[in-house]
């Protein structure tokens, strides 16, 4: 069987203070490039081809798997990204796998479930519902009494967090610069939070506004002047403003002089437009040239259907 998954742009979390009962929160949306796609097939033993960037994460989510049900799998790899940029690759090759090993095997599985068992969406549930739904997605969360706690996906335990609201992303183009700069990551990831979190509850209540009063709107009515009012300012409040922190001045004068974000904790900005898209490709691209960063830059698009599964 094939499957084929596209990245997310991760916008921001939104609530990590906790004041009201739940923490985490997320806004983000589905891109069609760059892609998770696999050909599987049942197997005995564990096969992953040797050209993956991500090796290392299919043979880890195969094993778990194995480990659970006691199938192995072969896996060829056709399309991934490089991991610890901000696009979501890990869950994404977590749930197409997990996907496929539950068609191979009969398992029914839900998407939900899966996650659970591969450890994804423990902070946001941006990845899970993308895979299930694509579109421009903002989820509600993990109550207190789960969650426990400030964590990045990768050491929490909750379950993904449900889809609470899910819009088309509109036909804009979306650009992309992907810098040879590596974001937060394992430990790294969880120092970030414990050092930054409780964000002040100020914050959150201006991120909720923007979220609900501008934000959403803008994408149910096709306003991209005001989509990018919008994301230009949760760049600055937040945890998005310490995930943009983390860099220095190089994300934050970039953000001075063009309307981008950052997604997740980075190193990847993107840009939402409906004309100039090269331009703008452009230019990113020159001013991390000239920071003596290499980039790799790529023009996609709002992906609004989940992942492709063809038996």
């Amino acid at each position: 069987m094939r499957i084929k998954t596209g990245a997310r742009i991760h916008v921001t979390l939104i609530d990590l203070n906790g004041a009201i009962g739940r923490v985490d929160g997320g806004v983000g949306f589905a891109i069609n490039e760059p892609s998770i796609e696999i050909k599987a097939k049942k197997s005995d033993e564990i096969t992953i081809s040797r050209g993956a960037k991500n090796f290392e994460r299919f043979e880890k989510v195969s094993k778990k798997l194995k480990d659970a049900f006691g199938y192995g799998i072969e896996i060829e790899v056709l399309a991934d990204y490089r991991a610890h940029v901000g696009l979501g690759s890990g869950t994404q090759i977590s749930l197409a796998v997990g996907k496929a090993y539950s068609e191979l095997y009969g398992l029914g599985l839900s998407v939900r479930e899966i996650a659970t068992i591969v450890g994804r969406g423990g902070t946001s549930g941006i990845g899970v519902s993308i895979f299930e739904h694509g579109g421009f997605i903002v989820d509600g969360g993990h109550r207190w009494e789960e969650k426990k706690g400030f964590l990045p996906s990768s050491v929490s335990k909750a379950k993904p967090a449900p889809m609470i609201s899910r819009l088309e992303f509109p036909d804009w183009k979306v650009v992309l610069a992907i810098p040879e700069l590596s974001g937060a990551y394992g430990m790294g990831e969880v120092d970030l939070f414990k050092s930054s979190c409780p964000i002040p509850l100020e914050d959150v209540r201006e991120l909720c506004h923007v979220i609900l009063m501008k934000l959403l709107p803008a994408v149910a009515e096709k306003d991209l002047d005001s989509f990018n009012e919008a994301i230009g300012r949760i760049q600055k409040i937040g945890f998005k403003r310490v995930e943009i922190e983390r860099y220095g001045s190089l994300i934050r004068d970039l953000l001075e002089t063009m309307p981008i974000g950052m997604s997740s904790t980075g190193p990847t900005v993107y840009a939402v437009v409906d004309s100039d898209a090269k331009r703008i490709a452009k230019e990113i691209e020159d001013y991390f040239a000239e920071k003596g960063i290499e980039s790799d830059v790529l023009i996609t698009s709002g992906k609004n259907r989940g992942a492709e599964i063809a038996l």
